[in-house]
């Protein structure tokens, strides 16, 4: 860890590639996109155990948490289960470079959602960058309408994606006030797992019978994906500032695409590399400008 901590850098990278490599190894799956997202979420589940149970901190937390905490977890990890149901099933639609341009626009449904329902409120800047965003989603969009029907649609899930990914922030934001990050994702991982199996119940599906290829890349995302990378990029913060940390995340569109490009021949059209970098640009402009305006308020403070 004291290597780790030295070289801070590395892990950023390590956190890029993870998180890169989430819409590859859904590309490899055989199975319905609710499988898929049901074995990630059971295996992070699994792997998430043996550290939360091993720590008293953890289960203190875990006992000490109260209804209302946890009826929001509930509704966060149903959010979160939409958001990989519809991502994944996107993927099946359109391409890498497209589906995690429009899935990278979190941030700004988030922006949007606590305006609207938390009364915050968004600079010029906020403003300016939410339209670029905007432009650079319906340039890939009309990129794809030129192409198949399927494609366009395909946008349309990864954008419902990332809408229902921003809920689960915006819940995230109340329930874990009080909360370490271990408690509170495994907790919202929990009832996310248990959401999806659901479904998968509801509609007449299930785990098994579809080879093993879900089981072995809902292992490999929970450990890459999850594990690798948003929980590095977490324990990252810890060395960078936010902003930092936010802006290489939106390394994943470019990184993934070129992924895609030799692994599935996915080359991008010119409109859709134009709008996923106009895409790209918006969120940071827009990641700058909370970082500035969250500085200020620190130093007023």
């Amino acid at each position: 860890m004291k290597l780790l901590e030295k070289h801070p850098m590395a892990m950023i990278v390590i956190g890029i590639i993870g998180i890169s490599l989430s819409a590859i190894f859904v590309k490899y799956s055989a199975a319905p996109s609710s499988v898929t997202a049901a074995y990630r979420l059971l295996w992070t589940v699994l792997l998430m155990t043996p550290v939360v149970l091993g720590k008293k901190r953890y289960l203190a937390e875990l006992r000490q948490t109260d209804r209302k905490t946890v009826c929001l977890c509930a509704v966060s990890g149903i959010f979160l289960a939409l958001h990989f149901t519809f991502w994944f099933e996107s993927l099946s639609h359109t391409t890498v470079a497209s589906s995690t341009a429009i899935v990278c626009t979190e941030v700004i449904w988030v922006a949007l959602g606590f305006t609207i329902f938390m009364k915050g409120h968004l600079s010029r800047t906020a403003l300016i960058s939410i339209v670029i965003t905007l432009a650079g989603s319906i340039l890939i969009a009309f990129s794809d309408s030129a192409g198949s029907h399927g494609s366009l649609y395909g946008d349309m899930l990864a954008l419902a994606a990332a809408v229902f990914v921003a809920v689960y922030t915006l819940i995230g934001r109340i329930a874990r006030t009080e909360m370490s990050t271990v408690s509170y994702t495994y907790i919202v991982y929990g009832f996310c797992s248990i959401s999806l199996v659901f479904a998968l119940l509801v509609q007449g599906n299930s785990l098994f019978g579809h080879g093993k290829s879900p089981a072995v890349v809902g292992l490999l995302l929970s450990i890459f994906s999850t594990l690798l990378g948003h929980s590095i990029f977490s324990w990252c913060l810890k060395f960078f500032s936010p902003a930092f940390v936010s802006a290489s995340k939106l390394c994943e569109p470019v990184v993934a695409s070129v992924f895609a490009v030799f692994l599935f021949q996915e080359l991008p059209a010119v409109l859709q590399i134009l709008g996923g970098l106009i895409t790209i640009g918006g969120v940071l402009l827009y990641s700058r400008a909370e970082s500035r305006e969250a500085g200020q308020t620190s130093a007023d403070t």
